[in-house]
């Protein structure tokens, strides 16, 4: 989790979001949000992380990849998480407002997925920086 926080602390004008992708130990993707950077609506930690994993892989499946990433995954990095075959996510903080493994939604269960899901990881500090982020907003 400390290199998706590291990624996380990256953005500048984005929710600062981190993730990366390990395989067999080793990170093969990293990233960090990029929506208001790219002007790009799907462009969350998650979905690149995914891509930059897929073309270092040369394949659309992650088979016996791990996942961490700093916020629990919105809807749409979730089905696209689930659709890629990612074995395990790890997330830090919990998203009240738009997780979708655990806090909103369970969208692995309607998926009838077996990827292993787990939350709260180092979520103090990813709150942290998601609040900071947003006070500086207010």
């Amino acid at each position: 989790m400390d290199n998706a926080i590291k990624e996380a602390l990256k953005c500048k004008i984005d929710v600062p979001i981190g993730c990366v992708i390990k395989k067999d130990g080793k990170i093969i993707a990293s990233a960090s949000n990029r929506r208001e950077l790219d002007n790009d609506i799907t462009a969350h930690a998650e979905i690149l992380a995914i891509k930059e994993a897929q073309k270092l892989l040369n394949s659309s499946r992650l088979k016996d990849c791990e996942m961490y990433v700093t916020l629990e995954p919105c809807p749409m990095c979730a089905w696209a998480i689930i659709q890629s075959g990612i074995k395990t996510v790890y997330f830090g903080a919990y998203n009240t407002q738009y997780g979708a493994f655990e806090s909103v939604l369970k969208l692995q269960k309607l998926a009838n997925s077996k990827i292993k899901v787990y939350g709260g990881i180092q979520e103090v500090e990813c709150n942290k920086i998601l609040e900071e982020f947003f006070n500086t907003l207010r």
